[in-house]
């Protein structure tokens, strides 16, 4: 807890340093027109004759700073209405018939070139708006923060048209205010900056310089000024959907017809209300289920929409794991003698979910989020009787989180972050507070972060209230070749944020340091080359033993064919005391493991290739006699047109000898460990067929095998150590297998609307002491073929009313 005496006299020094350097910004004016304009690529109307232009783009990479050559160049204009803005870019290039245009999904690049508009309606330095059309008439679109990237989760609604020409390509485009954010002021001023991509060289450029010398981008941009007294319509916006699910189970099949709406209202210019009413996620993509040995949970990644678009507020402090709101039970049944749970869900429903986002005039950002989810209870059938009863695992429960960000200077800020569940009747209740802050200096050359959690859980049915506190600070130099940083953490035992956000591990303080090395620019050997080496280490908070030490250097970098390649060392050159894996309540008990050390190597070939793979095989041995891990990863793929790709990704990987927990023996109160051996095949298959840029039929399968098998039984001492058990005769060997295949089909009949038609086949086999067969295809051919093989057809379709032309309508 000592470094934090040296927060404040770092925050002063810093901040002292503050006033935002001005680098030289391009500037482009635009006016505002009346005049109809067609989305077609031609530019005949008389707005754009009398637009002024912008060009003169430079190299983002590989060169960076190089400009763009005149034979290449590009020349974009932008006009407005009270409606939307207009964008018209040509983008030269002497050969117009090799510029490759290969049709894909939505935020998909591929293979293509790519044109870009950035738009930061707040000229806060902070987020950008980015707006793609590819060379094919592909859109793109995501939200840019300086913490978070480019979210392609983000989506909105607007119109473009790209189409090759004799002097290279065009693309027009009409993105309405509805799509933006903006402060509500009569003259505005933006922040504006263009992108290119010239894909078969693998080059990307901008209209205003981003230099690679600091590791901020969107306050690099130029300015767009000339917008001025626009009255934007009424932002409302309503997304009925149906939705019709045919499910084939254990001879059974049931049909089921869903129905609900989404609702977006502009509250502002700057503001958006977002809620779905009776939510309906049955064709989310399907998670990646492994067999998981460790004492932590697995993580998913988020696929419902509601939850991944425009959410960059809520993801401050890392308090925010969606997947908590509809997640499984938070509780499970007691039974009674002779009883057992015949029927326990593996999802809560959703009822309802309400957000609400935007930035005010100052920089002040406010999002609200809002959830309900319902009662959902277990079925428990008596093994005598037969009958059976239901019992409550979760509650009505409440899910909010709030966030206050406040954005000063063109790179920093400072944020508030509060989670709250509230569970009806005497269930657990949780409340999570956070202040984080990203400070940088004027020029972007250092930064400081950290914050400071508090949480406080309110156990009802034991009484016992437990109050915890999470802090961090991070000082790093981020400008140059070379490049350093160093910070820590102290997570107090009691800190638990899980109710609605997810944390492994708590009740240890940790140290950590950084160091790169990169080229700015081209070398004969590589566009671009980096070196960077990382230290971490961590300690229990009660005993101070390490639990964790890793070092690790790693090499990336992309040949002159842009070809990546890719080496690493990682180390643990201590051994360590892990207080996690003997899962005890009290978390006083550790095993220790060994001194370790692993290599990687990694090659992914150009994807401008029609042939093109990845390759990653690594190794681990540790310091214990015949202990090593290794893996293979494959993943070939190939184009057949522009329109037809498929690829194929092997992973096999073989850990043998591991020592991990396998049981907590409630007959002898030991805590038995097993040496044994883990092999893990994994097989999928991507593949995409697209009629055109509104048009596709995908493909994905994945089959996944990994078992476990035991050869020596331990107990585990109070020293860590473990000494050789022959009482203990349970067999828990695992196996666990998953299938899952989606084909679907999916058509963008109107602008935000969409039918989609999902053909889903998966299955699953999941054992714990059961003898089963170690062949491959007896694997695959019991998984496909076993009872609970499911079968799914579904269409659905979601169709986009715009208020403003609904309001017209002739019924």
């Amino acid at each position: 807890m000592t470094y934090f005496r040296y927060i404040f006299p770092l925050l002063t020094l810093l901040i002292s340093f503050y006033g935002y350097a001005q680098n030289p910004k391009k500037r482009l004016n635009t006016h505002f027109t009346t005049e109809h304009i067609t989305i077609d690529g031609n530019f005949d109307e008389e707005s754009w004759k009398t637009a002024e232009v912008a060009t003169d783009f430079v190299m983002i990479t590989p060169d960076n700073g190089k400009p763009i050559p005149n034979e290449k160049r590009t020349e974009v204009k932008i006009v407005y209405t009270h409606e939307a803005i207009y964008v018209a870019a040509q983008l030269f290039d002497p050969e117009p018939n090799k510029i490759p245009k290969e049709l894909t999904l939505r935020d998909d690049f591929a293979t293509a070139d790519h044109f870009g508009v950035f738009l930061n309606g707040f000229n806060d330095g902070q987020q950008e708006f980015r707006f793609y059309s590819s060379s094919a008439g592909v859109q793109a679109d995501c939200l840019y923060t300086e913490s978070n990237g480019e979210d392609y989760t983000w989506n909105a609604i607007w119109a473009s048209h790209a189409k090759i020409t004799d002097y290279g390509w065009a693309v027009e485009m009409r993105i309405p205010y509805a799509a933006l954010r903006f402060s509500p002021e009569k003259k505005q001023t933006w922040g504006l900056n263009f992108y290119r991509e010239i894909r078969s060289q693998r080059r990307q450029y901008t209209w205003n310089l981003i230099t690679n010398k600091i590791s901020s981008e969107a306050n690099q941009a130029g300015i767009l000024d000339g917008i001025e007294n626009i009255d934007p319509p009424t932002r409302l916006f309503l997304i009925p959907y149906s939705s019709y699910y045919l499910t084939n189970s254990k001879d059974q099949t049931n049909g089921e017809l869903k129905g609900g709406m989404d609702v977006k209202y502009g509250l502002s210019d700057a503001f958006t209300l977002d809620a779905i009413l009776v939510p309906d996620f049955g064709q989310t993509k399907y998670d990646k289920k492994v067999l998981n040995l460790g004492p932590f949970e697995q993580q998913f990644q988020e696929n419902r929409p509601f939850f991944t678009e425009g959410t960059e507020l809520f993801s401050k402090g890392d308090l925010f794991y969606s997947r908590r709101i509809g997640g499984s039970p938070s509780t499970y049944p007691d039974t009674n003698t002779n009883e057992t749970v015949t029927e326990y869900p593996t999802n809560v429903k959703l009822l309802n979910a309400t957000k609400i986002s935007g930035r005010t005039k100052s920089g002040i950002g406010i999002g609200f989020l809002n959830a309900i989810t319902a009662n959902t209870y277990a079925t428990i059938t008596d093994t005598i009787t037969g009958g059976s009863r239901r019992a409550l695992v979760e509650p009505l429960a409440n899910y909010n989180i709030s966030v206050f960000d406040k954005r000063f200077n063109k790179n920093s800020s400072v944020s508030f972050v509060n989670t709250n569940v509230l569970r009806n009747g005497d269930y657990r209740d949780a409340n999570v507070s956070a202040v984080v802050f990203d400070l940088n200096t004027k020029n972007n050359t250092y930064n400081l972060n950290g914050n400071f959690k508090s949480s406080y859980i309110n156990e009802y049915q034991t009484l016992d209230n437990k109050k915890g506190y999470n802090t961090s600070l991070y000082l790093a130099e981020t400008s140059g070749k070379f490049r350093y940083g160093g910070g820590a953490t102290y997570i107090s035992k009691n800190f638990d944020c899980n109710d609605l956000g997810i944390i492994f591990q708590t009740h240890y303080h940790a140290y950590y340091a950084n160091g790169s090395y990169r080229i700015l620019n081209p070398t004969k050997i590589f566009n671009t080359f980096a070196i960077y080496y990382n230290w971490y280490s961590e300690f229990d908070n009660n005993t101070d033993r390490i639990q964790a030490a890793q070092s690790n250097i790693s090499i990336n970098s992309t040949t002159k064919k842009n070809d990546y390649i890719g080496f690493g060392i990682n180390s643990r050159p201590v051994s360590i005391s892990d207080f996690y894996d003997p899962r005890t309540e009290d978390q006083v008990k550790y095993v220790i493991q060994p001194k370790s050390i692993s290599s990687y190597f990694y090659i992914s070939t150009n994807y401008n290739r029609k042939f093109a793979i990845d390759i990653n095989p690594s190794y681990t041995i540790t310091s214990q006699r015949n202990r090593e891990n290794m893996s293979i990863m494959l993943n070939p793929r190939y184009r057949f047109s522009n329109r037809f790709s498929l690829s194929y990704g092997f992973t096999f990987a073989k850990n043998n000898n591991n020592i991990g927990w396998i049981d907590n023996d409630s007959n002898t109160g030991d805590i038995i460990y097993a040496k044994r051996n883990i092999i893990t095949y994994t097989n999928t298959v991507e593949g995409k067929y697209s009629i055109n840029h509104l048009m596709n039929f995908n493909l994905s399968v994945r089959h996944y095998w990994s078992y476990t098998a035991n050869h020596n039984i331990y107990t585990l001492q109070d020293d860590g150590s473990l000494v050789d058990n022959s009482t203990y005769t349970n067999n828990m060997n695992k196996n666990y297998s998953t299938w899952n295949l989606d084909l679907s089909y999916s058509w963008w009949f109107a602008p935000g609307s969409q039918m989609t038609i999902l053909y889903r086949n998966n299955a699953y086999n999941s054992t714990v002491g059961e003898e089963f067969s170690r062949s491959y295809n007896n694997n695959v051919k019991n998984l496909i073929n076993q009872d609970h093989l499911t079968h799914i057809l579904s269409v659905s379709i979601r169709y986009f009313i715009d208020y403003n032309q609904a309001k017209h309508w002739k019924i």
